[in-house]
């Protein structure tokens, strides 16, 4: 009986983990791709007329954003950049899709650079003159990111044990 349900659980387990994948490298895009098109949305954002601090807060980077793009439309090419870079760290995560026990290191390296946002929210916010709720703000993109990789980590260390197990010995993983 055993021997039955080890390929079935891998198989149910990779399905999972496809699954959470899918969703965070989508989220992982989403994020990207609103930076090519920002000062656009923080125009968008601000013709809301938010109340309170975030409502000045948006209408500041607003202003900021319009009077960079009027005078120096260049200093936006680093958005772009972020928007691309959030693009390629996605496209990495396909390894973890095809092959996840042998490619376990890219969720690792995910998680390394959501521990590493907070620092950096930390240091370079009040550098930058961010107020510190935004700050706080910056910093949640670490900790809600690092929730579904450790997930996935610990679903794929599971995946790995059972690969090892004789039950599961001469059932390959599938390749997409």
């Amino acid at each position: 009986m055993e021997s039955h349900r080890s390929p079935q659980e891998r198989l149910a387990l990779e399905r999972r983990i496809r699954v959470w994948l899918v969703v965070f490298v989508v989220c992982l895009v989403l994020s990207g791709l609103t930076a090519f098109p920002l000062v656009h949305e923080l125009r968008w954002v601000d013709a809301m007329n938010l109340p309170g601090a975030l409502g000045d807060w948006i209408a500041r980077v607003r202003v900021g954003l319009d009077a960079t793009d009027a005078k120096y439309p260049f200093v936006l090419y680093g958005t772009d950049w972020l928007a691309f870079a959030h693009l390629v760290i996605a496209v990495a995560f396909y390894g973890v899709y095809r092959d996840p026990v042998r490619n376990i290191w890219v969720v690792e390296f995910g998680m390394i650079a959501c521990v590493g946002i907070i620092p950096l929210a930390l240091i370079c916010g009040p550098v930058r003159g961010i107020p510190s709720w935004w700050t706080v703000i910056d910093m949640s993109f670490g900790v809600f990111g690092i929730i579904p990789l450790y997930a996935l980590r610990r679903m794929i260390k599971r995946l790995e044990l059972l690969a090892a197990s004789p039950a599961a010995a001469g059932t390959p993983l599938p390749q997409h």
